[in-house]
């Protein structure tokens, strides 16, 4: 005999942080629609106490977080692959002259850009099975990776790189929707900044594979070390793929590894959790809510400064050989500025979840990134402008997902709208890709001021939009009042 599931908040036994009990003055006042729970922050968050809602959140939390990471962190080794290349003569061995290697590395971003958002409609359908989707997207895109060690010439890495783009569009936006469907705002900042640090750790590494490759491989079989590096990584990320489709959720409701009444736990509490609520609709309502919603072209803006500011990362090996070291030891020097940036990630997601705070974590961390990046605008010195790295490298990878948990708290009144909203705001972001790509010609080399000088001031623009988004949501909260115990954060 199975039993349906019981709603999670219609319980008699709620969560200690989840109760409410009507105040004889807030039934009575005229100014508070909803009485809102005394242990509740400025926003009306409420941190978990229930021991049955966090066991679900540690099961969530091991079996999602092990698998996105891994995927993310192949997602970034495929793509930057073609940067530690550079070291081991792609440019020769394809004839490449000029700019047609920036513009191979900014083709990527064109069929990144046209599939993001339809991908995320996708996705958000009744129809589709994420954990298949995504699985299916990535082995794809590990396929499309490896035939860049076909390649002979500048033609066909263009093509390659255009859709390995495409290829791996479906991934990084789909995880993030993945993720709001199943954590709350205080608890999304540090997930998305476990999920970022895969990036972080994947660029972080990706040199030190790189030169064990090329010591060990280069000419082996009659063939380039950066065209074993591509086959290799290919390989693995192919294997993760098949791996992660029986490891990923579905909806809440679809997750086959959830039990019913865990299923109804997750939906009730991302309900609960939600500003300004509504029911479901269709992905094109989905488009048109995102649309109409004037705040999502601050988001994009903002995001779309905030990936400006992280351009150098397409060239870093190339910037670090201004240190003068071989390319060996030029690879092994890319590791250390990202390793300290993904542990300061962390510590900045773990802040800011336990602070429901998004607008000082951005200020003081793109700050601290403005400043590294003028070092490398005014000096010559080899540690002054390595120490540089590290202050650049942590200031702007610790907001990425302080950003994103905003655009999902903000835009999320239905699953649609949220799943278009941070497809849209990811879309025009990686416009940026498309651009600053050229602020690092090798004629501006090797200290490449213009890079620099234009990633100080992308950063300072992202500080004054998290301001002014700071001041929008103070002023829609006074103006709204409290929705069913709930604000915007910020």
């Amino acid at each position: 005999m199975t039993t349906e599931p019981t709603s999670y908040l219609a319980q008699d036994v709620k969560p200690e942080g989840l109760q409410i009990e009507m105040t004889e003055e807030a039934q009575d006042s005229k100014d508070v629609k909803d009485f809102v729970d005394p242990t509740a922050d400025y926003s009306g968050a409420v941190s978990k106490t229930d021991p049955r809602e966090i066991a679900l959140v540690r099961k969530i939390d091991f079996r999602v977080m092990p698998t996105l990471w891994c995927m993310y962190f192949m997602n970034y080794l495929d793509r930057n692959a073609v940067a530690n290349a550079v070291l081991n003569g792609i440019k020769t061995d394809l004839g490449l002259k000029g700019t047609q290697y920036n513009t191979c590395i900014s083709i990527l971003f064109v069929g990144y850009i046209i599939a993001q958002v339809p991908s995320n409609m996708f996705i958000s359908s009744a129809n589709i099975r994420p954990a298949i989707y995504m699985g299916g997207w990535m082995a794809v895109w590990a396929v499309n990776s490896a035939c860049t060690a076909l390649v002979h010439n500048y033609k066909g890495l263009l093509l390659v790189r255009f859709f390995l783009g495409f290829t791996e569009a479906p991934f990084y936006p789909g995880a993030l929707y993945l993720l709001s469907r199943f954590y709350t705002r205080k608890e999304l900042a540090l997930r998305i900044s476990i999920l970022y640090s895969g990036n972080i750790f994947a660029t972080a590494f990706s040199g030190l594979i790189a030169a064990a490759t090329f010591a060990t491989l280069d000419g082996a079989h009659g063939i380039q070390g950066w065209r074993w590096l591509f086959i290799i990584e290919g390989v693995v990320t192919f294997t993760i793929a098949l791996i992660s489709v029986f490891l990923l959720p579905n909806s809440p409701m679809e997750t086959r590894w959830l039990t019913p009444e865990e299923r109804q736990m997750v939906v009730d509490r991302i309900n609960r959790d939600t500003v300004g609520m509504e029911t479901k609709t269709g992905v094109w309502s989905g488009l048109l809510q995102a649309v109409r919603d004037p705040r999502l072209y601050l988001f994009v803006f903002m995001q779309n400064m905030h990936l400006s500011s992280t351009s150098f990362s397409n060239f870093f090996p190339t910037v670090l050989s201004a240190l003068g070291q071989s390319s060996i030891i030029t690879l092994v020097l890319t590791a250390p500025p990202y390793i300290v940036a993904g542990v300061i990630t962390w510590m900045v997601g773990i802040s800011s979840g336990k602070f429901n705070e998004r607008t000082w974590h951005i200020t003081a961390t793109m700050g601290v990134a403005t400043v590294g990046f003028i070092i490398s605008c005014t000096t010559l010195n080899h540690g002054a402008r390595y120490f540089a790295t590290f202050l650049f490298a942590s200031g702007t990878y610790a907001v990425n997902s302080l950003v994103i948990g905003w655009i999902a708290a903000t835009l999320g009144q239905t699953a649609e709208k949220k799943a278009v909203s941070l497809a849209i705001v990811n879309t025009f972001a990686n416009l940026s890709y498309v651009y600053t790509s050229y602020l690092y010609p090798a004629s501006n080399g090797p200290y490449y001021k213009i890079g620099m000088a234009s990633s100080a001031a992308f950063s300072a623009a992202m500080i004054l939009s998290a301001w002014a988004l700071r001041f929008w949501l103070v002023s829609t909260n006074k103006k709204m009042g409290w929705q069913n115990g709930l604000r915007y954060a910020y």
